[in-house]
């Protein structure tokens, strides 16, 4: 179920981010727009093919990487899915900003 909560935010985030309507994403991406509005609504969940797919389409890529998990790492990825994509973007930007902070600093 949580893989397909944050599929669902990717593809609304980087639809949204690319200034995108889902009709033109469904037709850059190949498929409807029933099928992305289904994907972001959560009705149904793309495979890993198909999300490959849809990001590039907005001209980003996923990538994906194995790696032991780590209390930290758990914790920021279970409250990034229960965050909208919105609310997503802006915390993003806020950590950067603050990285960026602290390098200056530094």
């Amino acid at each position: 179920m949580a893989s397909e909560t944050y599929s669902r935010h990717l593809i609304r985030m980087a639809r949204r981010q690319a200034g995108l309507t889902q009709t033109e994403l469904a037709e850059r991406a190949g498929t409807s727009q029933a099928a992305v509005s289904a994907y972001e609504s959560g009705r149904r969940s793309p495979s890993v093919d198909t999300l490959v797919r849809i990001l590039a389409a907005t001209g980003l890529e996923l990538r994906m990487r194995l790696a032991p998990p780590d209390s930290h790492t758990s914790a920021l990825a279970a409250a990034e899915v229960l965050l909208p994509a919105e609310q997503l973007a802006g915390r993003r930007e806020r950590e950067r900003a603050r990285l960026a902070r602290h390098r200056t600093r530094a």
